[in-house]
């Protein structure tokens, strides 16, 4: 009789636990924990989507880690955990799938374009971009394993293909390069505290922070650089939350937030 009890005890405590995990597991999609991994130069876009959708959705809570998209994947691939991926280019989120840690198709949600930025006193007296081949400029610019950094490169063969900057303009602006940032913000905030002449950005790193403290010089649209940025679920993350986010990032509302930051909308 004692050991008919104590096995009934043990089937009954069994399905009590499954119930209970099968709750945890199940929870609401509009609640709970939603972290997102996203480019550095989403940080202020995102922080007003953020309050957008707890607009919508009081009870989700959405943590951030924003860096280098190159240093999200590989925190992701060395077992971060995460919902969603919103990567500075293909190439990274292509290295994200790479380490299968990417769940379904990603889809590119907004573009972004470069620009040359100085401090509001603009010491070097920059005019115009063919001055980054100026000699002894202090140049700041991303590190080529940053998105920003390999569109930046790709800016400058661009320019050099150009007679009106010369084959050489690229060599010329990299000889001028002081410091080499492992995120965008990076570049923004020594241009802003003037330990640089100027720095090589995204144009919705111009933020209302900053805007008093540097000068934007444009790049030409035949020269400039798209940006393509593209964002999905993480495998092992809840799936549900992820939807929420990607879904309002892509709506009429998102990208409305997204372009009053500078960016540009997805075609």
């Amino acid at each position: 009789m004692q050991i008919r009890i104590a096995c009934s005890l043990l089937v009954t405590l069994a399905l009590l636990t499954g119930a209970c995990g099968d709750d945890g597991d199940s929870g609401d999609a509009d609640s709970g924990q939603l972290t997102v991994f996203a480019a550095a130069s989403l940080t202020d876009a995102f922080a007003d989507i953020a309050t957008a959708i707890n607009e919508q959705y009081p009870d989700l809570d959405i943590t951030y880690n924003f860096g280098g998209s190159q240093q999200l994947v590989t925190q992701l691939a060395e077992g971060a955990d995460a919902d969603v991926f919103a990567s500075a280019n293909m190439a990274q989120m292509t290295a994200a799938q790479d380490e299968d840690v990417i769940a379904g198709e990603p889809v590119i949600f907004i573009r972004n374009r470069l620009a040359i930025i100085v401090p509001s006193d603009n010491p070097a007296g920059l005019d115009e971009p063919a001055d980054l081949a100026t000699d002894g400029l202090k140049l700041v610019v991303a590190n080529p394993s940053v998105p920003v950094g390999r569109y930046t490169l790709d800016m400058l063969d661009h320019m050099s293909t150009d007679p009106g900057y010369g084959t050489s303009f690229r060599e010329d602006v990299e000889s001028n390069i002081v410091s080499q940032e492992d995120n965008v913000r990076q570049v923004v905030t020594k241009v802003q505290l003037g330990e640089a002449d100027a720095g090589i950005v995204y144009v919705s790193d111009v933020t209302a922070d900053v805007a008093d403290d540097v000068t934007i010089i444009e790049v030409p649209a035949e020269h400039n650089i798209i940006a393509e940025y593209p964002i999905a679920p993480v495998v092992d993350g809840n799936a549900d939350r992820a939807q929420i986010f990607i879904d309002f990032v892509l709506s009429d509302e998102g990208q409305a937030i997204l372009t009053a930051h500078g960016f540009t909308a997805r075609e």
